[in-house]
């Protein structure tokens, strides 16, 4: 094809996204990256600038087959529309599939749900924007197209999402308020899980200015909605979306989340006051993390979108229980 006059002086990257058939500044790099490109009948970089007239040949890769199987699980869906869909996951539905859940999860279910989901290329985590850990409750966005997969990923790189997640953690905050800040890398010994990463000090680095060699910045804000009988009901609001984010901070400030026997919570079921909740923390079929809010610009529509959803029933229950 020939270039066209809004093509013109556009780096190829961004010129070839302006074609239907690749869509996307991200599926560009990568036929750029692959050779699959072809400037005037020669390979070119990404920066290379593109002129009108000049002629652009792209090879397409044919579509890989997926092996992802369709899962048959009626899905909560909050909203959808051509572009994307908004679940409410439950606890105990892991989100792509990995080592011992290759067809049951809420990517499977999907696959059972729509034919559309952003394929990025045959990649395995298909409409994927963000997680949430097979145990957490809550709302979460998928990407039914590149386009839409590429800005809602944009956004939460950008951190322009709104995002709030309630906990119940045993321990009593100390204050009623406040911020955890730290680099975020795997467990120096234990590889399932995420630590802080420290200093000589035996303290969490925090310096943005001097980062760490490992480790993603991370920060948790935090409120206080109640504190009984040795529990604390949080509520927590992400600047950052890093891996067991929530976990660890909370874990690393005295505050495991009950239930998350991975990052301590089930050594402190003791220190609880109440017998019987006690008996109810260790009965637990998950742990106490659930998203309640998540909010995000249409990458169509530009509407600002906003989605809430409380505690599954069965938790709500407890919770009033437990006079939270």
């Amino acid at each position: 094809m020939s270039a066209t006059a809004d093509m013109h002086g556009l780096r190829l990257d961004k010129a070839l996204a302006l074609i239907e058939e690749v869509g996307t500044r991200s599926r560009a790099s990568h036929l750029i990256e692959t050779s699959s490109v072809l400037l005037n009948g020669k390979i070119a970089k990404a920066s290379a600038s593109v002129k009108e007239n000049d002629l652009i040949e792209i090879s397409l890769p044919e579509p890989e087959p997926t092996e992802l199987q369709p899962y048959d699980l009626k899905l909560d869906v909050l909203f959808e529309d051509e572009d994307l869909i908004v679940i409410n996951k439950p606890a105990g539905l892991v989100v792509h599939p990995a080592a011992g859940h290759a067809h049951d999860t809420l990517v499977n279910a999907l696959l059972a749900h729509t034919d559309d989901l952003s394929m990025k290329f045959g990649e395995e985590r298909p409409g994927i924007v963000h997680r949430l850990d097979k145990e957490t409750s809550g709302v979460i966005v998928v990407a039914k197209n590149d386009k839409t997969h590429e800005a809602l990923t944009a956004q939460f790189k950008e951190r322009s999402t709104h995002r709030i997640y309630y906990a119940v953690c045993i321990g009593t905050a100390r204050t009623l308020s406040g911020t955890f800040k730290s680099y975020l890398a795997r467990h120096p010994v234990d590889r399932k899980r995420y630590a802080s990463v420290l200093g000589d000090d035996r303290r969490p680095l925090q310096d943005q200015e001097d980062p760490p060699l490992t480790g993603k910045w991370a920060v948790t804000h935090f409120e206080v909605l109640n504190r009984k009988s040795g529990l604390s009901y949080l509520k927590l609001k992400l600047e950052t979306g890093r891996t067991h984010q929530i976990r660890v901070h909370l874990s690393e400030n005295g505050l495991p989340i009950a239930g998350d026997a991975l990052y301590g919570a089930d050594k402190k079921v003791k220190n609880v006051e109440a017998r019987v909740i006690q008996e109810d923390i260790r009965s637990l079929p998950r742990f106490l993390l659930h998203a309640a809010e998540l909010a995000f610009t249409h990458p169509r529509t530009q509407e600002r979108m906003s989605f809430k959803k409380d505690w599954p029933e069965d938790i709500r229950r407890l919770l009033d229980k437990w006079g939270l």
